[in-house]
C-alpha cells in the first residue's frame, strides 16, 4: 500500500547524504513506493476553528531522493497540506535543539492523533527527553546526578572520587560535554559557565575509561534490536559521537545489552517510539536513549550488510494499517 509521508525535517540541501538517517528514510520510503513530501517545522499552522477539531497545516513540497552526492534531490512546489487529510504518515525528523519550539511542534502535531500516524509519536518525543527519560532504567546506567548547584556537585564528586563528566542535559551530537580532571579543577568555572548558558539543571557522571574502547549505538525499531556499531573517540579526544570525529566498526550485542534492549523494547513500544537508537559505554553502561531524530543506520548497514531503514518502514505500515 502506497502511504502519503510528510518529512518534518531540516533543509533537505544541506544535508550529508553519506551517512545520513533521514535522507536512508527517505530514499527507502520511496523505493517501497510511498510518496514524499519535505517540510520545515516552522511552517507548522493551526487554525482552532477549522475542521471538527481545528486544522493543523504545512508549507510542504513533493520531494524526489536519489543517492548522488551534490544531485540529491528533487522538489516540486511548496503549498499549503492539510496533515490530517493530505497525507498518512509525518515522520518527524528534525534535528535538536530540543528547545521549546521543539517542544511546541510536538504539541502541534499530536493533534493528529487518530487521523494521521506521527513517528515517533510526538507525545512520547516529548515526554522521553534522551538524558531525561533514561533515568527510568537507572539500575543499568553509571552514577547519575542532575543539578544546577556547584555545592551540590562537590558532594557527587566526594561521593565517586575520580574524573567526572559534565554535560547539557538537552544537548545532541556530543557538543558542550567536557571532561574534569580528578582533582575538580576548573569546575566551579564550569558549571557557572552552564547557569549562564543554559535555564535548566545539567547532567554530572564519573568518566567511564571504558569509552577509549567505545561508546555502541544500538537501533531498535519497534522495540527490537535491529543493529549496532561501536564509535570509537578521535586522536585527542574522549567523545567518540560521529558529529566530532569517532570513527565506527561492526559490532554485536554483550549479554548486558541484550539485557538493557529486553528491558527497554515493550517500554520503546508501547509509546509508540518506532526508531530508536540507544548509546552503551563499555558494553555495560546505558548512558542515552535517542528518540528526537536518531542517527546511525546507514553506518550499521554498511557494516551488516542490513536494511534497517526497511525494517523502520515494514514497522511504520504496521501501524498505519492498525489505526
Amino acid at each position: 500500500m502506497s502511504l502519503r509521508v510528510a518529512v518534518q525535517m531540516d533543509p533537505i540541501d544541506r544535508i550529508n547524504i553519506a551517512g545520513d538517517s533521514s535522507f536512508a528514510l527517505m530514499l527507502a520510503a520511496q523505493a517501497r513506493g510511498h510518496e514524499l513530501l519535505h517540510y520545515d517545522v516552522r511552517t507548522l499552522a493551526y487554525d482552532a476553528h477549522e475542521g471538527a477539531g481545528g486544522l493543523l497545516t504545512a508549507r510542504a513540497a513533493p520531494a524526489e531522493v536519489r543517492a548522488v552526492a551534490g544531485d540529491h534531490f528533487s522538489m516540486g512546489e511548496h503549498r499549503r497540506i492539510d496533515l490530517s487529510r493530505d497525507v498518512d504518515v509525518v515522520l518527524m525528523r528534525q534535528d535538536p535543539p530540543f528547545d521549546l519550539g521543539y517542544i511546541t511542534g510536538t504539541y502541534l502535531l499530536e493533534r493528529l492523533a487518530g487521523q494521521t500516524l506521527v513517528v515517533n509519536d510526538p507525545a512520547s518525543v516529548r515526554n522521553a527527553p534522551e538524558k531525561v527519560f533514561v533515568l527510568d532504567f537507572a539500575k543499568f546506567m553509571p552514577p547519575t546526578f542532575i543539578a544546577r548547584g556547584l555545592a551540590d556537585v562537590q558532594e557527587f564528586h566526594a561521593r565517586h572520587p575520580g574524573e567526572l563528566v559534565v554535560k547539557p542535559l538537552h544537548g545532541n551530537g556530543g557538543k558542550a560535554v567536557f571532561r574534569i580532571p580528578a582533582d575538580g579543577d576548573n569546575l566551579g568555572a564550569l558549571i557557572e559557565l552552564f547557569g549562564q548558558v543554559w535555564p535548566e539543571p545539567f547532567m554530572v557522571q564519573p568518566f567511564l575509561p571504558g569509552v577509549a574502547d567505545g561508546d555502541k549505538r544500538i537501533v531498535l525499531v519497534d522495540g527490537e534490536f535491529a543493529g549496532a556499531i561501536n564509535r570509537k573517540p578521535g586522536e585527542g579526544e574522549f567523545r567518540s559521537n560521529l558529529a566530532v570525529g569517532g570513527s565506527a566498526e561492526a559490532a554485536g550485542l554483550t549479554p548486558r545489552e541484550e539485557e538493557i534492549c529486553s528491558a527497554l523494547g515493550p517500554e520503546l513500544k508501547r509509546r509508540g517510539l518506532v526508531f530508536v537508537g540507544i548509546d552503551v559505554i563499555g558494553g555495560e553502561w546505558l548512558t542515552e536513549i535517542n528518540v528526537t531524530s536518531p542517527t546511525g543506520i546507514v553506518a550499521i548497514d554498511r557494516f551488516n550488510g542490513t536494511d534497517t531503514a526497511a525494517l523502520i518502514w515494514e514497522a511504520i505500515e504496521r501501524r498505519h494499517a492498525a489505526m
